[in-house]
């Protein structure tokens, strides 16, 4: 293929891909954007002024970051695992597969499909997020590169399960019973700092730990993390689900009968 056939390819997979969840836009924005509000209400107003400050700030303002980082991670994963199981329920999968579409471009594809909806909705809390908190940008290149490579981390890892998945159940073990609690253990609600020593050394094995405290440096010049190890983690895992996507389409594993 062409330089141009290459772009006309991986254009129309993404435009196939963002309208899909646009079309149902009050399935796949909405909901998250009401369910953290309600977090802003209950967590923010309620709990946290009996709570009081921490790390030097609000309770609100504290969480605010990792919450807007929990509705991108779990976006950008749905999106991914439920678009590229369909796409092989319904056995359009096999035309991309015998077309001569390289394979990294249909992990693209799919990968900013997952990006592009995992930002919106983390665009469209941040808004709501403005009527309970005066949000500051303390790093803006920091915000913007931990909020992309984690909604691209996570669309892989949406990806991965979508090509594993045997049935529409198996897209909903993972985010059920591995993503939400790392995501609620990953430090939205509270500093590590709080922790005994053993449990903040457990609370680093989890990877989302590292991208919950890198934006929320970005917003507010706070972390309990080294930036740098978690952009090299972040970074690291990336790299590995890529290899072990493109390896599994080449390999036609879970696809090809």
């Amino acid at each position: 293929m062409t330089l141009g056939e290459k772009y006309v390819a991986l254009k129309t997979i993404f435009i196939k891909e963002v309208l899909r969840f646009a079309r149902i836009w009050v399935q796949t924005i909405v909901p998250p954007v009401i369910t953290i509000s309600l977090y802003f209400i209950i967590f923010g107003n309620l709990i946290g002024s009996q709570i009081g400050d921490m790390e030097g700030f609000r309770y609100m303002d504290y969480i605010v970051p990792g919450l807007i980082m929990m509705a991108v991670i779990t976006n950008s994963y749905a999106n991914v695992v439920s678009s590229f199981y369909g796409t092989k329920f319904h056995h359009h999968i096999e035309e991309m597969l015998v077309s001569p579409l390289p394979y990294y471009l249909i992990v693209l594809g799919f990968v900013a499909g997952g990006i592009a909806r995992g930002l919106t909705v983390g665009i469209a809390v941040t808004g709501v997020s403005m009527f309970f908190t005066d949000l500051s940008f303390h790093n803006p290149g920091i915000l913007i590169s931990t909020v992309f490579l984690t909604s691209a981390l996570f669309a892989l890892a949406g990806l991965l399960n979508g090509i594993f998945a045997k049935s529409f159940d198996d897209i909903s073990i993972i985010p059920t019973f591995v993503l939400t609690p790392l995501t609620y253990l990953g430090g939205v609600f509270y500093s590590i700092h709080m922790l005994p020593g053993f449990w903040q050394n457990v609370s680093r094995v989890n990877p989302i730990l590292y991208m919950v405290n890198t934006f929320r440096y970005g917003f507010l010049g706070v972390s309990d993390l080294s930036i740098g190890l978690s952009y090299a983690i972040i970074i690291g895992f990336i790299l590995v689900l890529y290899s072990w996507a493109i390896y599994l389409l080449r390999s036609g594993y879970g696809i090809r009968r």
